[in-house]
């Protein structure tokens, strides 16, 4: 786009001055341009990272509704506090 811009100004203005000048304002503006995309990408992610967190929030507090334990839980028969499941044979919760 730079080198289509410059021999464009070239042929309107017949000036290497005013060419050099548009060149890097072109490519000062297209520099900018991908700047801001990507910053508004991350601040994108980052906003559905966060409603999704409050999707899954708001749903277990459903009333009646019943969610499967999360991994590396274990529900004890006796009650239904979870517990840790023992990592290389050392139980964290005794």
């Amino acid at each position: 786009m730079p080198c289509s811009t410059a021999l464009t100004v070239y042929f309107a203005t017949h000036s290497i001055g005013t060419v050099v000048v548009t060149a890097l304002a072109c490519s000062l503006l297209l520099q900018l341009a991908y700047f801001a995309s990507v910053l508004f990408l991350i601040w994108r992610s980052g906003w559905a990272n966060r409603s999704g967190e409050m999707a899954e929030h708001f749903g277990s507090c459903k009333e009646g509704g019943s969610q499967p334990p999360d991994d590396g839980e274990v529900r004890n028969e006796s009650s239904d506090v979870p517990q840790l499941l023992p990592m290389n044979g050392v139980s964290l919760l005794r």
